[in-house]
């Protein structure tokens, strides 16, 4: 495992356990986005976990167990793929960069671990 994949997977798995946090305690920017794409709040907490759950399995990865991380890898930018499909669908551009970073971070990691 390299160095850059374990730095990039970390990145992801903070960002996406910081932003489940945030789908779960449905934080205002987040009742704003979901609402600006046409996501129903009573769908956050599922996507928080969704979220959560591809966090843990990103560090699971990390941990010795690298078909979870794979496969969590997978799970995420599934995910994002969808979340920006959803803002294109609705026309939101103004911050479509944040769900492509999004998806970014578990692209990488996802390459830097079929690499190894």
């Amino acid at each position: 495992m390299s160095t850059a994949h374990v730095v990039v997977t970390l990145l992801a798995v903070l960002a996406n356990a910081g932003i489940a946090v945030a789908d779960l305690a449905k934080a205002d920017f987040v009742l704003a986005n979901s609402a600006a794409v046409h996501v129903p709040p009573s769908w956050l907490p599922v996507l928080g976990a969704v979220k959560g759950a591809g966090a843990i399995g990103l560090l699971l990865g990390l941990l010795g167990v690298p078909a979870v991380g794979t496969a969590a890898a997978i799970g995420l930018v599934a995910f994002f793929v969808g979340a920006l499909a959803a803002h294109v669908r609705a026309g939101v551009w103004h911050n479509i960069a944040v769900p492509a970073a999004f998806l970014a971070l578990p692209a990488a990691s996802l390459v830097l671990d079929l690499a190894r």
